[in-house]
């Protein structure tokens, strides 16, 4: 029977083996948390390595991600699918042990982590879906949603802004199945954090909120054993561990320092570790015995198939829950989604109205609510203005089975908690703010776009028409940025036949999020013939035309559409052949086939002139260096709206001025 020390010390193996053999990598973090990684996982981790996706499994997030060698050596440890040999493979192209933990990548990893701070906010996320589930489906003597996320961070994590918006919520919301291991190591990068942080981190949780366990050793498996109970004892606060580590702990010369933070230890080095923690093993050499007290597949497949004999007497009980609950788990949308959304989309088309794409966006989310129980929606403060609350909204502070999330003035958490809603599964987030303050979120939106998880970010005050409140509030570069970033698709509607379309395409989405941008100021709705309506979905439609061929073609998104049909309308006045392109989403339409691009753009016209309040550049894609660009080139003013479209060339006549330019 091997001690624990051993058991922790295989971590430390796996770990500093795999980062020589890569010649990169971060061997610190996981030798100095082994201790901690072993208790939790063979002492208080519910999982089934054979089923990494048991929908009652205790979720498990490794926020300093940079230590990627400690959750590849537990998941292969422990019995999931993950070779030795991918162990050796590690950071190598295609390898199943990438140089941060990836979603999809490898079975056990939860989420992708790497950007510090992201993963204890992902890690919320979960804590929030799994309250919020078990409220809204558990009954007296049925609990079937009950199960705990575990977060490891690092001192990176806890420097980084996000941890500040994500905890201070978590504790507001009294996450008590959030359970976090600090790890007190005192080391980053640069060495020795005391130069430029002092934080009292333990007050800073204690103002939060939280409960802090405070001076747990962290190489001591029944001081941790200990804290964890504690932990897991206090149900109306989220648990701070602060863990004191030594970063690379059993390594003689570099134990302590900066020096095995980020680097290999180097052979000779390991050689001395090795013989310093008695581990006489050849590189990726794991006894049987040790294996053996490690495998958690029988003990997994155990819990789940307790768990399942849970389930089935509450199928019985409750059999229309049931198949709803697993209906949620599974992300599938409900049997009448398709003929009740279209018919919704087919309604507004019936009855036009000329109304801000924003509210055109609430009126969606309330005829698409009460379809979808699996909504879970939010703004940063700003739910009047976003119109993201519909008449069905519960805020989950005020129910525990609600379905709105106030997450405040926290644009950069509100995404990242959203990422980790979605991957933990039953929901369906949409968050929402400015387009401006995009930029505060944005490294939670290339996250979303990075896993290819589905989150609708509803963006609204689009451009220089919200006016007044100036450059520093008007959006100028925002959705070119979007639209680069692959796997996000990006929306800016007309009209509110265009916004609910938009709103269809991204709920029916299942590999990526979608943007919404939508406008402050009313926008005319277009007059569409069935053809029309069914190809808005294709992300670029004829919406005007001329007999044969034209001689220019306009191509404008959002409110520049009323000037691009307002041109098309003075110019087929003047006998000149026009048609007018609704470009809603440009990713969509460019997945099209060849031939349908063909008919909405064809190659012959080059006269295009593209109209759009966002920056221009972007726009050469479309049009060709020789085409016509009626766009944003500088930032906007402080203004009303139409005094700021005129100063910026967005009128009709100066976009039939550029088009007889090219004529």
């Amino acid at each position: 029977m091997s001690s624990r020390k051993e058991l922790a010390n295989a971590i430390r193996a796996l770990s500093m083996d795999a980062v020589q053999k890569a010649k990169s990598g971060h061997p610190g973090a996981p030798m100095g948390m082994a201790d901690i990684a072993e208790v939790l996982w063979r002492e208080f981790l519910n999982h089934n390595p054979t089923n990494p996706l048991w929908a009652d499994r205790d979720r498990f997030v490794l926020s300093n991600g940079h230590g990627s060698m400690l959750i590849y050596s537990l998941l292969h440890l422990s019995g999931y699918d993950l070779p030795i040999s991918e162990l050796a493979n590690f950071r190598q192209l295609h390898s199943k042990t990438p140089g941060h933990p990836e979603y999809g990548y490898t079975a056990g990893v939860e989420t992708t982590t790497g950007p510090l701070g992201q993963g204890i906010a992902n890690a919320v996320g979960f804590a929030i879906a799994e309250r919020t589930l078990a409220a809204q489906f558990n009954r007296p003597g049925h609990d079937v949603v009950d199960h705990n996320t575990y977060v490891f961070m690092g001192d990176g994590c806890m420097m980084e802004g996000i941890s500040h918006e994500v905890c201070s919520l978590a504790g507001t919301l009294k996450l008590g199945k959030l359970v976090a291991f600090y790890d007190d190591n005192g080391i980053s990068i640069d060495g020795h954090i005391d130069g430029w942080f002092t934080d009292d981190t333990a007050q800073r949780f204690e103002s939060y909120g939280w409960h802090v366990v405070r001076g747990v050793d962290g190489h001591d498996a029944d001081a941790i054993k200990k804290a964890v109970e504690e932990a897991k004892a206090v149900s109306d606060k989220p648990s701070l561990l602060m863990c004191k580590t030594v970063i690379g702990f059993g390594s003689p010369n570099k134990a302590g320092t900066h020096d095995s933070h980020g680097a290999p230890l180097g052979d000779e080095e390991i050689a001395l570790t090795r013989k310093q923690l008695g581990w006489d093993h050849a590189p990726f050499e794991i006894p049987q015995n040790i294996y053996a007290q490690w495998d958690a597949k029988e003990a997994g497949q155990a819990k789940e198939a307790a768990w399942n004999d849970k389930f089935a007497a509450y199928a019985q009980a409750f059999p229309e829950l049931a198949e709803e609950f697993k209906r949620r788990v599974k992300n599938e949308l409900p049997a009448n989604w398709a003929a009740e959304s279209q018919k919704f989309v087919e309604q507004l088309q019936a009855n036009p109205a000329k109304i801000a794409s924003r509210k055109a966006s609430q009126n969606a989310i309330e005829a698409f609510g009460k379809l979808l129980p699996e909504y879970l929606g939010g703004s940063a403060d700003l739910a009047p203005s976003n119109l993201t609350m519909w008449s069905g909204s519960k805020p989950i502070n005020e129910d525990a089975a609600g379905n709105y999330i106030h997450y405040g003035v926290r644009e950069f958490g509100m995404t990242a908690i959203a990422n980790g809603i979605t991957l933990h599964g039953g929901f369906l987030p949409y968050t929402a703010t400015f387009l401006m303050f995009v930029e505060y979120a944005r490294n939670a939106v290339r996250m979303a776009a990075l896993m290819k998880i589905r989150q609708v970010m509803v963006y609204t005050h689009d451009s220089i028409g919200l006016g007044e409140d100036g450059p520093t509030h008007q959006p100028v570069e925002q959705l070119a940025s979007l639209r680069v970033t692959p796997n996000i698709s990006t929306w800016r509607p007309c009209d509110q036949v265009e916004s609910a379309i938009a709103w269809k395409y991204a709920i029916e989405r299942h590999d990526g999020p979608t943007a919404l941008i939508l406008s402050r100021q009313n926008l005319a709705q277009q007059d569409r013939t069935a053809e029309q309506l069914a190809n808005v979905a294709r992300g670029a439609y004829v919406l005007k035309d001329c007999a044969g061929t034209p001689e220019v073609i306009f191509i404008a998104t959002g409110s520049e559409v009323e000037l691009a049909v307002g041109a098309y309308d003075k110019l087929t006045a003047e006998g000149r052949k026009a048609r007018v392109v609704s470009m809603p989403s440009t990713d969509a339409f460019d997945k099209q086939d060849a031939a349908y691009r063909e008919s909405v753009l064809p190659k012959a016209v080059s006269a295009r002139v593209a109209i759009e309040a966002g920056i221009a550049d972007y726009w050469f894609k479309y049009t060709g260096l020789n085409g016509a660009i009626v766009a944003m080139t500088s930032f906007g003013e402080s203004a009303p709206a139409e005094q700021l479209f005129e100063l910026f060339g967005f009128t009709v006549d100066n976009v039939v001025a550029k088009a007889k330019e090219l004529l």
